[in-house]
């Protein structure tokens, strides 16, 4: 079933990472992964450009359908294999609206991630000033706050929209892992340290995890100071 879709990746891409989740959940293994260096900029090859016309990762094809943005190809597997592998849209009225909720609250929390994690890449060196840098990070301890809150709320051992694993897990789950990869403080965030160590051991997770990651396995201190 999964042998007509392709996906074209990059390793650690939060976007990339959510598609891989979706698929494993879905039971979709056996697609044809292919994964490109950054470094190398394969993410601007032709190959890319026939799938995705913007250059970027993930680029998702099913037979002659064509899903790239992130949310958009986890909407699209879960709409399409309802009843195969994880049920990840709830039947509760509350835990729907909770997991949208969060789902497009994350938007604005990986953005804010990636304005401090990728500030020398985004902005030239001549432009870069350290209360730029400073913004975006107060800006970062703000929303960090605002999901410790979050999961302070729910109880012990919850996912983001209750008790099921659901879509608002497959796309935040590796926003909250990049965090912790650039340094992130459990111990001053420990809602979020104990969420990223319940999800971590996920089978959809274990199988997805970055590949320069396990190969690396120290990770960036970018963020121990936030």
């Amino acid at each position: 079933m999964a042998r007509n879709m392709t996906l074209l990746w990059g390793s650690g891409s939060p976007p990339c990472w959510r598609v891989m989740i979706a698929l494993e959940e879905k039971k979709l293994q056996g697609y044809n992964s292919r994964l490109l260096s950054f470094d190398k900029q394969e993410h601007k090859s032709q190959e890319v450009f026939s799938i995705n016309p913007r250059g970027q990762v993930p680029s998702f094809k099913h037979g002659d359908i064509i899903v790239n943005e992130s949310y958009a190809a986890c909407f699209y597997l879960e709409s399409q294999f309802k009843s195969q592998g994880t049920k990840l849209i709830p039947d509760s009225p509350e835990e729907v609206a909770l997991m949208y909720q969060r789902m497009f609250e994350g938007l604005t929390f990986y953005d804010k991630l990636t304005a401090v994690i990728f500030y020398e890449y985004y902005v030239p060196e001549g432009e870069r000033l350290d209360s730029a840098l400073k913004r975006h990070k107060d800006a970062l301890t703000i929303e960090l706050k605002l999901w410790e809150g979050y999961l302070h709320n729910r109880d012990s051992g919850s996912n983001l929209a209750g008790k099921s694993f659901t879509l608002a897990d497959v796309v935040i789950f590796p926003t909250v892992a990049t965090l912790f990869r650039f340094g992130l403080s459990e111990k001053r965030y420990p809602k979020l340290g104990e969420y990223y160590a319940l999800l971590r051991k996920r089978p959809s997770i274990k199988a997805s995890w970055p590949p320069h990651w396990l190969e690396n396995t120290k990770g960036q201190d970018t963020l121990k100071d936030v």
